[in-house]
């Protein structure tokens, strides 16, 4: 995978995260297994309408699949490849941070030994 489109899929995965009620919607989902927009509103504070919405932002996201179930009900279930590929995003740009900031503070804590 490139890191173009490493960038994309961390970009929509942190757009997704961005918002409380589709974090809410990932952990009712991580904790009671796949659920139905109906299930979720049951659970959580949030009418079916708007889950329904963010179910269809966190399914472009990759962060959630939709499962087609009994009586045309659609059941929803995390997926974990965007959120993994998102932190593999986070931990590059830390590898690319600490460097830097490293000899930074050496610079600095050197300066600071030279001035007593």
């Amino acid at each position: 995978m490139s890191q173009p489109d490493i960038e994309a899929i961390a970009e929509q995965v942190f757009a997704a995260l961005a918002d409380p009620s589709r974090r809410a919607i990932l952990a009712a989902l991580a904790s009671g297994g796949p659920a139905t927009a109906t299930d979720l509103a049951g659970r959580l504070p949030i009418t079916r309408q708007a889950i329904a919405k963010h179910l269809a932002l966190l399914a472009e996201a990759g962060l959630v699949t939709a499962e087609p179930g009994e009586r045309r009900r659609v059941r929803y279930r995390l997926r974990s490849a965007p959120m993994r590929i998102a932190q593999q995003f986070l931990a590059a740009l830390a590898r690319d941070w600490d460097s830097p900031l490293d000899a930074l503070k050496d610079h600095l804590d050197g300066q600071a030994r030279g001035s007593t």
